[in-house]
Formats: C-alpha cells, structure tokens, sequence
C-alpha cells in the first residue's frame, strides 16, 4: 500500500461525490507533467489525503488502477484548456468530521517533507501545480495522528479489506459505444468498412486476418492457434483513426490472459523487443496465469509500423510514470 496526496481546489465538490480522481496526461503544451504521470502508478487499497481550501476534508481508498477516459461532463469549465483525454481512478472517499489545516501544523510535517514533488511548501501553504503526489510512509502517519481516531479506524478498516473492483471497463465501453455509433454514421463509408472498423474494436474481421498476415504467434506464451488468439490493438481502438482501427501493424496476437495485461497496461515492449512490466503489476498473478519469467524478457523485433504504435502505447497506456515518485 502507497500513500498519495491529491490537490482538489478546483474539482473537489466533482471527484468526491462522483467517486473518482481524473487528471489530463500532460500540460497543455504537451509536455510532461509529473503530477499527471503518477497517476499510472496508483494501486487499488492506496490511501489519498484529499487537500481542498487549505484544509484535509476527505480521505480516499483506490478502488482501481488508473485508465483512459474522457474529462468528465460535470467539469463544466473547469480546466477548459485541459486535453479531453486523461487518467480516471476510482476512488471510496470518506468525508472527514476532523478536518486539519496543515498549515497550523507545518512545524510538525515539515521534517518529512521530500525535496522533490513536495505536496506543500515549507510553510505549510499549497502548491498549485500539484496534482497528484506520492507521500512517505513517516508523513502520512503523521497526518493520519494528526487526524486523530477517526482518520487511524477508516486507515484500518482499508488495510483489512479487499477493495480492488474490476472497474477498468466502467465508461470506457460507453464510450466506445459512441464511437461505434459515430462510425455507423459517417458518410462517404462503405458498410462493408464500416463492419471492418466496428468488428476491429474486438479483435475480429479484417483487422486480425491483418495482424496475422504479420504476426505469427503470441509474443508472449508463443501460441499458434489462431483460434485461442485474440488481435490485440497496440494502440487501442478509442484513441485510433480508423485507418489506424485495421492497420496490421496496429496489433499482436495474444492470448487472452497477455493480452489483458497488454490492455490495461501492465506490460509493454520497448522497440528492442524487451519487455517491459508495471511497477503495479502483481507478479503473482501473471505468473499464475503460466506466463514466467523467461517470457517477460524479450519478444524479438518489430516494424517500423509496429514501433510508431508501441511508442504511443509506452507513453499513453503502460501504467509506468516517467518520473519518479519515490
């Protein structure tokens, strides 16, 4: 279990009742945003400190590992120059009756305050380019005492309970749907292209008989049977043009539990074929799925097609920061 710390001047009211955190995945200029990257590495049972009006009204347990979805509705303005695309995590708030200032205890937490991706400034005041950050052990303990009872039994009553849920597809599949909806309208598009485009959002039709007209097994387990595999889109259906929908180069074939992993980010490949894994990935699961180690270590070479999807796959669905919170 990590501890994080989120910034919700702006959007507190929206993620505390709706149950969720949401964030772009980078600044408006297109760089990087640290805050915005550790999104990626946000477990379910991670304890939040929601800090909101220079107060801790809230505290949070993750329900889910961060996925792409659009910027919620109820945002309204709020953010208005925010990319439409960014990371959700479900999250169990709790509102808290005790509610400290930790500008009036600043002199307490300022010996565990990190160097780098502080959540406060040392005098006790928010930083306002803070989204998301991760908080050390000392820290939060400190927070969680200064808290008092209420904040130490909800921390507890987290730590004994199983609250990962399989949320991954809640929202995404709607929409999805929307986009099906939007191709089937087009005009100028043959049905027989539209079917093609809508059958490539399951892996079938056109789109796989393409990616195994290139691939020729799992790069992962080495399956062959064509019928145990599933064309697995490296960049994934939503976020591809449709031409992008049916390219061959766009997939691999894999087997449902590789591309699951693949899918929602857990593993990914560098363009030297190595395969890279989430530092929250639970090994024991994947190995218990009969993929070992040997597997996870490099998948051979790609295309240059091949690569230009994989970068988009590093960079917007592997569940990696590319900065580091710890």
């Amino acid at each position: 279990m990590r501890y994080w710390w989120v910034n919700q001047n702006q959007t507190f009211r929206h993620e505390v009742a709706g149950g969720y955190l949401w964030s772009p995945k980078k600044n408006r200029n297109g760089r990087l945003n640290p805050f915005y990257e550790f999104m990626k590495e946000v477990s379910p049972g991670d304890v939040i400190f929601s800090f909101a009006d220079t107060r801790i009204p809230a505290i949070g347990v993750a329900l889910s590992h961060a996925r792409e979805m659009p910027k919620p509705m109820e945002f309204g303005q709020v953010g208005a120059y925010w990319d439409v695309i960014g990371w959700r995590i479900d999250v169990r708030f709790t509102k808290l009756r005790r509610q400290i200032r930790p500008v009036e205890h600043i002199d307490e937490l300022r010996p565990y305050l990190p160097t780098k991706y502080a959540p406060l400034q040392s005098n006790g005041d928010g930083l306002q380019a803070v989204y998301l950050t991760s908080l050390n052990q000392l820290l939060a303990e400190r927070l969680i005492d200064l808290i008092g009872t209420e904040a130490r039994a909800v921390v507890q009553t987290w730590m004994l309970a199983d609250w990962a849920e399989d949320t991954n597809l809640v929202g995404q599949a709607e929409w999805e749907d929307h986009q099906v909806e939007v191709v089937n309208a087009e005009i100028g598009i043959a049905e027989t292209e539209k079917k093609a485009i809508v059958m490539a959002r399951r892996g079938q039709g056109v789109f796989k008989a393409r990616v195994a007209a290139i691939e020729r097994k799992c790069r992962i387990t080495g399956a062959t049977n064509l019928q145990y595999l599933i064309a697995s889109h490296t960049k994934p259906w939503r976020d591809a043009s449709n031409q992008e929908r049916v390219d061959g180069e766009n997939g691999f074939l894999m087997t449902p539990d590789a591309d699951f992993l693949f899918d929602r980010g857990f593993i990914t490949f560098e363009n030297s074929g190595k395969v890279l894994v989430s530092p929250v990935a639970d090994m024991a699961t994947i190995f218990k799925f009969g993929i070992t180690e040997e597997m996870l270590r490099n998948v051979g070479e790609f295309s240059d097609g091949q690569r230009k999807y994989l970068d988009f796959h590093r960079e917007s669905i592997f569940l990696e920061a590319q900065v580091s919170a710890r």
